[in-house]
C-alpha cells in the first residue's frame, strides 16, 4: 500500500483517463508496490487486480528477443547473420519504394537484413499504425496487419534500406521464427521450457485457458460520450504462428518475475536466463548513430496516438534506452518497453527499481494514460528516497 500512488491511480479512473489500471513494482529483495482501481471490464461488479490476465502485446518483444539472446550465448545464433540464413523466405523481402497508382514498387535491399537489425528494429521492416505506407500497401494487396494471425504477413515489404534507421515493426515476428530455425522448438515450447518454467510464469502464454479468459481483462474502447465500453478484440486464437511480436498473456505478477530477472542480471533466484553481460547489452545502445524517434506521428488514430517520447533515446535488444536521467523517475541506462493496450514497464539497474502498469484499451498512448504513467513512476520513485 502507497496512498500517494494508490491516488494516482484511483485519479485516473475516476476522471475518465483509462477504464482500469494495475501497477506493480519492484526491488532485488521483491515487491515494493501493488495497487489497482477500477473495475476489470467497465460496468462490471469484479474489482480490476495483479493476478487478472492481460494481453500484453509488445511487452512480448523482450521476451523473444531474451530467447534469441539465449541462442546466441548457446552458439545457435549469430547476431550478424542475415536472417535468411534461418529463415530463407526472408531473401525475397523486398523494399517498398512508392506506389505506381495503386502498384507498389518493390526493389531489392541495398543490403541484407541481420538478426541483429531485427532486434534493434533497423531491418527497415514497420508496422501499419505507425506508417501510412504500409497501411497503403495493406489496403492495395489486402495482405492484414499482423493482429490476424495469419502467415501471409511475412510478404510485408521493408520501408527503408537495413541499417539505415530506426522503425518500428514486425522484426520480433521474424526474429522468434529465427529463435525456432536455430532452436528447433516452436515458439510457445521454446519459451515454456527455457523462460517461463525456470522463472515460475506458470500464468504466461500465447493462448488464454478457459480459466484464465475467465479472468481476462477485456480491450476497451473509447465510447462517444466520453466513457469507456468492453469490447471482444482479441488475438487470434489458432493463429499461423506463435506471435514474437505481440502474442503473449500474461498477468501482472505474473510478468513481474521477468522484469526482476533483467532487473538481476539475467538472474532470479536460483534461475540463469542469461549471462550478466548480454543483459547489460540489452541495456546499450546498439543502434550506434542512429536514434529513436523523438516522436512517430501515428498513421491509424484508432489504434494509437502519436508517440512522443523526447530525444535522447537509443535502443538496446528489445529495450528503449534513455541515455539521459529523467529528474525524479528513471536514471539514465533504464530499459523499458509497452504494448499497444496500453502495459509498460520499465527496468532501472541503476536505482535497482522496476515496474509496470497495466491497462486493456485503445487507442495506446493517450496523453491522459501516459500522465498516469508518468505520475505512478514518479510516485514510486519519491516513495524511495
Amino acid at each position: 500500500m502507497n496512498p500517494v500512488i494508490d491516488k494516482v491511480l484511483q485519479a485516473a479512473v475516476d476522471e475518465g483517463a483509462v477504464p482500469n489500471v494495475v501497477a506493480i513494482a519492484a526491488d532485488d529483495d521483491g515487491v515494493i508496490y501493488e495497487g489497482a482501481a477500477g473495475m476489470r471490464s467497465v460496468g462490471g461488479s469484479t474489482d480490476v487486480g495483479p493476478d487478472d490476465h492481460f494481453r500484453i502485446a509488445s511487452m512480448t518483444k523482450i521476451v523473444t528477443t531474451v530467447a534469441a539472446l539465449q541462442q546466441m550465448e548457446r552458439g545457435s545464433i549469430d547476431l550478424d547473420a542475415p536472417v535468411e540464413s534461418y529463415c530463407p523466405s526472408f531473401a525475397d523481402v523486398m523494399v517498398l519504394d512508392g506506389f505506381d497508382g495503386d502498384e507498389p514498387k518493390l526493389r531489392p535491399p541495398a543490403s541484407k537484413a541481420t538478426v541483429r537489425q531485427l532486434a534493434t528494429h533497423t531491418s527497415g521492416l514497420s508496422y501499419w499504425f505507425w506508417n501510412a505506407d504500409i497501411v497503403r500497401w495493406e489496403a492495395v494487396t489486402g495482405v492484414p496487419n499482423v493482429l490476424s494471425g495469419s502467415d501471409v504477413v511475412f510478404t510485408a515489404p521493408l520501408i527503408a534500406d537495413p541499417g539505415t534507421r530506426f522503425e518500428y515493426g514486425i522484426n520480433t515476428d521474424w526474429l522468434g521464427k529465427v529463435v525456432e530455425a536455430a532452436s528447433g522448438q516452436s515458439l510457445d515450447a521454446y519459451f515454456t521450457e527455457h523462460i517461463f518454467a525456470p522463472l515460475g510464469m506458470t500464468k504466461t502464454a500465447f493462448i488464454m485457458s478457459p480459466e484464465q479468459r475467465a479472468n481476462s481483462v477485456p480491450v476497451h474502447v473509447p465510447t462517444e460520450g466520453g466513457g469507456w465500453t468492453a469490447t471482444d478484440i482479441d488475438w487470434n486464437q489458432q493463429p499461423d504462428w506463435w506471435a514474437g511480436g505481440h502474442g503473449l498473456h500474461s498477468t501482472p505478477r505474473d510478468y513481474l518475475e521477468f522484469q526482476r530477472m533483467l532487473l538481476g542480471g539475467g538472474t532470479l533466484g536460483d534461475a540463469r536466463l542469461l549471462a550478466p553481460d548480454t543483459v547489460s547489452a540489452a541495456f546499450t545502445n546498439q543502434i550506434g548513430r542512429l536514434d529513436f524517434p523523438a516522436s512517430i506521428t501515428t498513421a491509424d488514430p484508432a489504434v494509437s496516438c502519436d508517440l512522443v517520447v523526447g530525444p535522447d533515446h537509443k535502443f538496446g535488444f528489445g529495450l528503449l534506452v534513455n541515455s539521459i536521467d529523467q529528474p525524479g523517475r528513471r536514471a539514465a541506462g533504464s530499459g523499458a518497453w509497452a504494448g499497444v493496450f496500453n502495459s509498460h514497464f520499465w527496468v532501472d539497474p541503476t536505482s535497482r527499481v522496476t515496474g509496470a502498469i497495466y491497462s486493456q484499451f485503445l487507442p495506446f498512448v493517450t496523453p491522459a494514460a501516459i500522465q498516469m504513467y508518468l505520475d505512478f513512476e514518479s510516485a514510486l520513485y519519491s516513495s524511495m528516497t
